[in-house]
């Protein structure tokens, strides 16, 4: 009588592939994408070159110019208030609203209700920013606007402004189309992260007697402090590097007065042709983002890193 044994296994283990492989496809494409034009366009950045023949080495003599540039600095301040448009005033808004429709509109309108504004909000965003900008180009026209004949309407004519024609209110007047635009992308993030915190959370402050304010400030934000730091590190980013928007509505004019960094090396490839300058505006302005990522990003590290 044989006796059982353990049984070994037979034919070869399966085949273990390294998580690696599946990372080549979206290495390959960042590489031919991002890594090698960003490097193309840093070489060029070093010459004197008007995108017909062949580049003469130029050392550091487009930085220089950048430095001594005041468009590059004034557009660089349009920049910043592009920041305040884009990312600093639809996060304030956007957590507002968002804490409004998920405390408020959720529980005492219904869920659907809550939806349908959240969706309402967001269509910005999924519009093309080049359709965005003609629309408001429409609205914001200087005769047969919308915007002027609805003043006209309600008695306010003297309010009437050529928007995007003034150099005085024309960088407010895109700063306002950003804010529409860019408003549902922080409202979504901190709907979803709400949807994370505690009720138990609430209830008890509630229980306390803590005001509704008292509640988003002290229960609500400390809680959702990761997505508040995603939202304004990607606002900011797509502030500075913003282009469609300018391009559409104002073409950085008039005079200068709404350029950003982006439209001014824009202008300087194709306008005037001189692509080394615009070259070098380009890898300053990527180097700034790069920058400010790592930045933003060690401090969320740090700050989770003293909550755990």
């Amino acid at each position: 009588m044989k006796t059982a044994g353990t049984a070994k296994p037979t034919g070869r283990p399966p085949r273990e592939y390294p998580y690696a492989l599946f990372l080549i496809p979206g290495a390959l494409a960042f590489l031919a994408v991002i890594v090698v034009p960003f490097l193309m366009t840093t070489g060029l950045s070093f010459t004197h070159w008007q995108g017909v023949g062949t580049p003469s080495w130029a050392g550091l003599d487009n930085y220089r110019t950048l430095l001594d540039d005041s468009a590059f600095w004034e557009s660089f301040r349009h920049s910043l208030a592009m920041v305040l448009a884009m990312a600093v005033i639809p996060t304030a808004i956007g957590l507002v609203l968002a804490a409004a429709l998920f405390d408020y509109i959720a529980k005492h309108v219904g869920t659907r209700v809550a939806s349908v504004l959240r969706a309402c909000f967001y269509l910005p965003q999924v519009l093309p920013i080049a359709v965005a900008g003609v629309v408001w180009s429409w609205i914001l026209a200087p005769d047969d606007g919308a915007l002027n004949e609805l003043l006209n309407a309600v008695g306010l004519g003297s309010l009437r402004q050529d928007w995007l024609g003034d150099p005085d209110i024309a960088l407010y007047s895109v700063m306002g189309v950003m804010v529409w635009v860019q408003l549902g992308f922080p409202l979504v993030v901190f709907m979803a992260g709400m949807q994370r915190v505690d009720p138990a959370l609430h209830e008890a402050a509630e229980l306390d007697g803590a005001s509704w304010w008292r509640r988003l400030w002290h229960v609500t934000l400390p809680q959702i402090r990761p997505e508040i730091y995603v939202v304004l590190l990607w606002c900011t980013i797509a502030a500075l590097k913003v282009f469609g928007a300018v391009y559409v509505l104002t073409k950085g004019g008039p005079g200068g007065a709404t350029n950003v960094p982006s439209y001014f090396s824009f202008q300087n490839f194709f306008e005037k042709t001189q692509v080394g300058y615009g070259s070098a505006v380009s890898t300053v302005l990527t180097v700034l983002i790069l920058a400010l990522a790592l930045v933003a990003l060690r401090l969320q590290t740090r700050a989770e890193d003293q909550d755990r």
